[in-house]
């Protein structure tokens, strides 16, 4: 085991490895910017190393300071949480090359899976059932594109290659406006990702958004943890996860849970990661694989009581998977409420001052947050200031018990989207289970404010 971890991250996901790393007896180093000097993690840390001013370039992006932090803190390994560097093969290639363990996949396995022709292909070999669309990136040649929209048929959603986190990607529902759509996506692909290749899919009308969540090993041992349901999303950004999913026969799950332990095996994945689906009429289609911890593997730990982000350390450090695929048993239903410093309703950001910070408890009530009374959420960065997660026996019981947490939370200086949570939960069509992707737009779209 390491001896020292350096976290190179902020906000929940960097004290969530902290509380893992003190678990392990492994001392962890936390990075920070100016204007996170005053985060929980960094005043609880053994270590705190301040990398860089409030811009994240200058900071959690600033790869030579985060590798200098690691080298002046003898720190031996570094964990990239979620976002940032995270799935960043640049940086975990420089992190190896400095002499350092990259707690996450091989920069080989972030490549592949971060091209999301070169994904959607090795998920084809493994047998992963994928949307129909292109072979790989459209030809140049309108006719050819033509012919392929038309044997995938309308409506079509053109995708660029190295795109994720719902940019880069356009739905075209007519031959006439095919060609100018591809040429377009071209262009923003090019200026956004750097790489302008985009393919073609068949645009799948009311899916939900399920992913399976995998654990392997350096000795060719790989499992799955069950799956989850992410399904309400607004913008393609999730705000309620829940696991397991409402409605979908478990030999379905077990099949598709399979075939993704087959593609870690075949392209030899070591760490977390999680294969993402849309599902539709009984039906699996791959759409990519995030190569790190997410922010709703909590969901996952309730439901299975696997410490996904210890074992990431672990099997980081060379050690074998401490448990089989028949080992794992999926034990009642968690739900996770992202909480935003947002507006509830307009969604515009809320930085400043929390005069009070009151979290929930209870039994099956957990809260992954930085944030205190009188800490001040900085502008700079992603909105999300915690999570609350629950598991109960049933769904139900779960549900009862996240509107419980949601009525006992109390933030203030700030506004939080907890208003939007609390009548997501009483919504009678959540409430029945399965929603599809765009039932939150739909959603606020009735009950605009």
């Amino acid at each position: 085991m390491f001896k020292k971890i350096l976290v190179a991250n902020r906000g929940e996901i960097a004290l969530r490895i902290q509380r893992a790393c003190r678990e392990l007896g492994v001392k962890a180093v936390m990075v920070y910017s100016e204007a996170d000097r005053e985060a929980k993690y960094v005043k609880l840390a053994e270590e705190a190393v301040c990398i860089g001013p409030a811009a994240s370039a200058q900071s959690y992006l600033n790869m030579p300071a985060i590798i200098s932090a690691a080298e002046v803190t003898d720190a031996e390994a570094i964990h990239p949480g979620y976002g940032f560097l995270s799935e960043n093969a640049d940086f975990a290639e420089r992190v190896e090359k400095s002499g350092f363990q990259f707690i996450g996949p091989t920069p080989d396995s972030i490549r592949l899976m971060g091209d999301k022709v070169s994904a959607k292909q090795a998920m084809i070999r493994a047998g992963v059932p994928c949307v129909p669309g292109s072979e790989g990136a459209l030809p140049d040649d309108p006719v050819q594109i033509r012919r392929i929209a038309k044997s995938v048929g309308y409506p079509v959603i053109i995708k660029a290659a190295g795109g994720g986190g719902g940019r880069g990607m356009r739905v075209v529902h007519t031959e006439a406006a095919l060609i100018n759509a591809v040429t377009l996506t071209k262009a923003e692909a090019g200026t956004a990702f750097g790489n302008p290749e985009v393919y073609l899919e068949k645009f799948l009308q009311n899916p939900r958004h399920i992913e399976i969540q995998v654990l392997a090993d350096q000795h060719k041992n790989a499992v799955y943890l069950g799956e989850r349901d992410c399904s309400m999303q607004r913008r393609h950004q999730k705000i309620l996860e829940e696991a397991p999913a409402p409605g979908i026969n478990r030999k379905l799950i077990e099949r598709i849970g399979e075939r993704c332990v087959v593609a870690c095996k075949k392209m030899g994945y070591r760490g977390a990661g999680t294969f993402e689906f849309l599902y539709e009429d009984g039906e699996f289609y791959f759409i990519e694989m995030n190569t790190r911890v997410q922010v709703e593997h909590p969901v996952t730990e309730w439901v299975t009581g696997i410490d996904i982000v210890k074992t990431q350390i672990m099997v980081a450090a060379g050690l074998k998977l401490p448990f089989t695929q028949r080992q794992i048993q999926i034990n009642g239903h968690a739900m996770e409420c992202r909480i935003n410093a947002e507006d509830p309703y307009k969604f515009t950001p809320s930085p400043g001052r929390v005069t009070m910070w009151h979290a929930p408890g209870g039994p099956g009530v957990r809260v992954d947050s930085h944030v205190y009374t009188n800490y001040t959420v900085p502008p700079n960065y992603d909105s999300m200031v915690g999570k609350i997660i629950v598991h109960g026996d049933t769904r139900e019981q779960a549900m009862a018990r996240m509107s419980t947490a949601l009525a006992e939370m109390v933030v203030e200086g700030i506004k939080t989207n907890i208003p939007l949570h609390r009548e997501l939960l009483v919504d009678a069509k959540f409430m029945g289970g399965g929603t599809n992707i765009h039932y939150l737009e739909h959603w606020l779209e009735q009950h605009k404010r």
